[in-house]
């Protein structure tokens, strides 16, 4: 066992989880607080996937495996691709075999199942985090495997092992709450006193958001600023210099000085992104994927949400532009009332519930 000159224990974790931003946020949230219980922190991913930049960003040893996609329809993908998740899994066992993590925290998508079945082979302790008020594939098929089940909605519960289960909520990165309001209004370039409102469509955008704030911009610039968040490769030229309205392809580090500045946020509705609006108490209006899109998690997200009295939800395969613009302006008069709710129900403890659990079933930890 490796001990600091404190005396303190020093663990080694890995983890994984990619595919999405919602599969990889949560763990950069939890990075700070691990560091400072003593653990060494490797992650395993995917070779292109989008937690790869993330992860070497913060100068985390990064390892990736082969990933294939499990499908709930008949493709000949399903066949093809069980041999990418056999070779991921032997490149897992490898990498247990060579880290020899203490504990294994997943946050799920397909590149986790072999990091989850690789661990439990090694019996080396697994943690399973789930996003979405329903579990997605990836995690489905991992339960099994884990010591312990951490959920974000409270209607998660029925769908997980009783015994095994916690409702944590989401961790959010703790730099969201250091933005500035002056400097987010600066890097938009707004010069006059307008409310803002910030458009959010997910991390690749969403066309049909981006069309219905576009036919809306002329009835609310009258009243708003906006900033709008609008996906890589997604900027109208026609649109740049248009007084009132400041559009990004992509943001990063200027995030939390964005949500600092603006009193309504227009989202998609991943789980990330509705804890991070929940705990920065920001009125919100979600436009969540459709079915034909996904398979649902983001309506029932959103419907759990507005009925906690969270969020007003619109639904993109039935949204028009004046139902739109009438969302935007009732949601922004009662906004006193929607950031009453939310402060009544926050989860900002998420981060320290979880690593209190990775404490409880960490390797070297055990008699």
């Amino acid at each position: 066992m490796k001990k600091k000159e404190t005396n303190k224990v020093q663990k080694t974790i890995v983890l994984t989880g990619g595919g999405t931003m919602g599969h990889v946020t949560p763990n950069l949230a939890l990075v700070p607080e691990l560091k400072k219980n003593n653990y060494d922190i490797y992650y395993i991913g995917s070779k292109n996937g989008i937690e790869k930049d993330k992860i070497e960003a913060l100068n985390i040893p990064y390892y990736s495996i082969s990933a294939g996609k499990l499908r709930r329809y008949i493709d000949f993908k399903n066949f093809t691709d069980i041999f990418r998740i056999m070779k991921g899994y032997t490149d897992a066992l490898s990498l247990m075999r060579k880290i020899k993590p203490d504990i294994v925290f997943s946050k799920g998508g397909f590149v986790s199942c072999p990091v989850v079945w690789a661990a439990w082979t090694k019996r080396i302790p697994v943690v399973i985090h789930e996003s979405d008020m329903t579990p997605g594939l990836a995690n489905k098929i991992s339960v099994p495997f884990a010591k312990k089940v951490c959920y974000s909605f409270p209607e998660t519960k029925k769908y997980l092992p009783e015994n095994r289960s916690v409702y944590t909520g989401i961790p959010i990165r703790q730099e969201l709450f250091n933005g500035s309001a002056e400097t987010g209004i600066k890097i938009c370039g707004f010069n006059d006193n307008k409310p803002v409102i910030m458009i959010i469509g997910g991390s690749q955008g969403s066309a049909s958001i981006n069309k219905i704030v576009r036919s809306s911009l002329k009835e609310l610039l009258a009243k708003f600023n906006i900033c709008h968040i609008c996906g890589e490769g997604n900027i109208d030229d026609k649109l740049i210099g248009l007084k009132g309205y400041k559009q990004f392809g992509y943001i990063d580090k200027e995030l939390p000085h964005l949500f600092a500045a603006c009193s309504l946020v227009v989202s998609r509705a991943g789980a990330t992104t509705l804890f991070e609006l929940l705990e920065l108490k920001k009125p919100n209006i979600l436009i969540p994927l459709s079915t034909g899109a996904s398979r649902g998690d983001q309506i029932l997200n959103a419907e759990s949400f507005r009925k906690q009295g969270f969020s007003m939800v619109l639904r993109e395969e039935r949204i028009d532009k004046k139902d739109f613009i009438d969302a935007v302006n009732k949601v922004y008069n009662e906004k006193d009332t929607y950031i009453a709710n939310m402060s009544t129900k926050s989860k900002s403890s998420a981060i320290y519930e979880i690593i209190r659990i990775l404490n409880e079933y960490s390797k070297s930890l055990q008699p």
